[in-house]
């Protein structure tokens, strides 16, 4: 019964060790979660369209090993968030409704 009376105590002070790390947790997501705006979207053709020049020149093969691997874990990124919106679309994790 003693562990069960030190159990609001606990919760305290995670709450209290939580609360900076949240916030910035926060600080930063109400940036980078943003969906894309009509100003964003010349910088995206851009983005796109260097991405198909650098393919079709060779041009990746001149990358550093950092902006290889810092390419592939943002390529991995975005799959990623494709399962996650077809999971939120669908509403369910595994299956579709039928």
């Amino acid at each position: 019964m003693a562990a069960l009376a030190k159990i609001p105590t606990l919760l305290s002070n995670t709450i209290k060790a939580a609360t900076p790390h949240l916030k910035i947790i926060q600080k930063y997501a109400m940036v980078e979660l943003v969906p894309p705006t009509p100003r964003d979207i010349p910088a995206i053709r851009s983005g796109i369209n260097k991405i198909i020049h650098s393919a079709k020149t060779g041009a990746y093969k001149n990358l550093t090993v950092k902006e290889a691997a810092l390419n592939t874990l943002v390529a991995i990124e975005v799959y990623c968030w494709f399962f996650v919106g077809e999971c939120i679309g669908k509403r369910h994790i595994v299956g579709y409704d039928v």
